[in-house]
């Protein structure tokens, strides 16, 4: 292990993340129930070729974000990536809210993978009790992250792999039964051409599932934090961000493709969110895999492990800055001997053990309230990194620095920062628009769908007006690659 010499910040922090390791944080990140569940709802709900044409203008946005991200860890690798960016390029109360909101996001995002994981568990043991399940899946993510940043990375890598190599298996099944190789007679494109295939449901539908694709690609921008812990981020993060998009497009694409194939978007089966009916399950069944359910059980149980393992990585490390920059208890800033931000981790594991406790009180209403507020936070994330890039160039321009000497540099400048917080904006406004369109409105449903939303604005002017921050100017903002 070697400590950096570029900052402060990271001097502290053990930068033992190695490019392999990068690469599966982003794409364990995003590749997870979305793919394996969500699919076929996406599918029933706006056709195949509706579900894909979603699917690919959302991969198009979260490609202009990621090289956004590039561009900025690389020339300014830290472990608070978000909030720092915001705070030196756009305002310091900004920057507050902004760390905050992910540290927020991920923390509860634990205590839905403790959910997700007492379902699984009982799908295999019906009548075991469901603390059994969520302690031991909390001992296990705690202990990968108090191990080390390595430790962390390690088994990252191997819970990504299992994910992406049944993603492989699925296409290339897919594609064998389509042209009749395996389960039966060639299908062909038979199923894009039933009923109102391959569009359904009109814009609407369509819009509706390009909400649900956004959520599905969370997680990538999880290198961002991770930059604070890796070797040679100059050359590892771009060549990470990169690749892994084109890889996660890949797979949504041409899973989406090969579902829509060979199920019919008019089978309800889609609809459900049980394991016994993944689309995955599905087609897995009807190729002739024996126990396709089991597997694919135990495959989403561990991109669950993966997606809490993530979650608890990067709300730990952006508490620990918070709390290193002063706007977090002095305490959650101590790193122990490893490196590790022990205290910000114990913090973290209990704020999302509270909410997962949550699911069995009231009938789990305030867990559903804590769970929106969560989903709304991941796409101000978005909207905070394609602001901060947005002026973190402008302001680099404008004092002088040569774009030839940036480590990575983003293309597209403006457009892509400006289209990807256009489309984040609509996103975020329209999370519940169908309710207004239909005139159906519940206001306990729009209120939970939205409260991220006021949650994060109170905290980011509540700490503007106590500290009287103003947008700093492009000829101010600091380009110190000290945190």
């Amino acid at each position: 292990m070697t400590k950096t010499s570029t900052s402060s910040e990271t001097s502290q922090l053990k930068r033992t993340l190695k490019a392999r390791h990068l690469m599966m944080i982003s794409l364990g990140g995003s590749i997870g129930t979305g793919i394996f569940l969500a699919s076929g709802g996406a599918i029933h709900s706006a056709g195949p070729g509706g579900a894909l044409l979603a699917y690919a203008a959302v991969g198009v946005m979260v490609y202009f974000l990621m090289t956004s991200l590039a561009e900025m860890a690389a020339y300014m690798p830290v472990a608070g990536s978000f909030k720092v960016y915001a705070t030196k390029f756009v305002d310091p109360a900004f920057g507050f809210a902004i760390g905050w909101n992910y540290w927020y996001n991920w923390a509860i995002t634990i205590a839905a993978e403790l959910a997700a994981v007492v379902l699984i568990m009982k799908f295999w043991f019906p009548n075991s009790h469901s603390f059994i399940w969520s302690g031991l899946a909390l001992a296990i993510m705690f202990g990968f992250n108090y191990l080390s940043a390595k430790g962390f990375g390690e088994a990252e890598f191997w819970f990504a792999l299992i994910k992406v190599v049944t993603v492989i298996i699925f296409i290339i099944t897919g594609f064998l039964m389509i042209i009749g190789i395996m389960g039966g007679d060639p299908i062909g494109f038979s199923n894009f051409t039933i009923g109102d295939a391959p569009f359904n449901g009109g814009f609407f539908a369509i819009l509706g599932v390009f909400m649900a694709a956004g959520f599905s690609f969370q997680g990538t921008e999880l290198l961002g934090v991770a930059a604070g812990e890796s070797k040679d981020p100059e050359k590892t993060i771009p060549k990470a961000i990169n690749s892994v998009f084109w890889r996660i497009l890949l797979f949504y694409i041409l899973a989406i493709f090969i579902i829509g194939l060979i199920l019919p978007y008019t089978d309800d089966r889609l609809l459900s969110d049980a394991v016994t009916v993944s689309p995955f399950t599905l087609v897995f069944e009807r190729a002739g895999f024996a126990f396709a359910a089991s597997v694919m059980n135990a495959i989403i149980l561990t991109s669950v492990l993966s997606a809490g393992n993530s979650g608890m990585y990067a709300s730990t490390r952006m508490l620990w800055d918070l709390a290193r920059d002063g706007k977090a208890p002095k305490f959650l800033g101590k790193l122990d001997k490893r490196g590790v931000p022990v205290n910000a981790l114990i913090v973290t594991t209990l704020v999302g053990s509270l909410a997962f406790l949550t699911t069995f009180f009231g009938d789990g209403k305030v867990y559903i309230w804590l769970l929106n507020a969560s989903g709304m936070a991941g796409f101000i994330t978005w909207l905070g990194i394609a602001i901060s890039h947005y002026r973190f160039r402008r302001a680099y321009v404008a004092q002088g620095g040569k774009l030839a000497d940036l480590p990575y540099r983003a293309k597209w400048f403006p457009l892509g920062p400006l289209l990807a917080l256009g489309l984040c904006i609509f996103i975020i406004l329209g999370q519940n628009i169908q309710s207004f369109i239909t005139g159906n409105i519940e206001w306990s449903s729009i209120f939970a769908s939205y409260i991220g939303l006021p949650l994060f604005i109170f905290i980011w002017l509540g700490y503007k007006v106590k500290h009287k921050t103003k947008v700093i100017p492009l000829s101010e903002c600091d380009f110190n690659k000290e945190a």
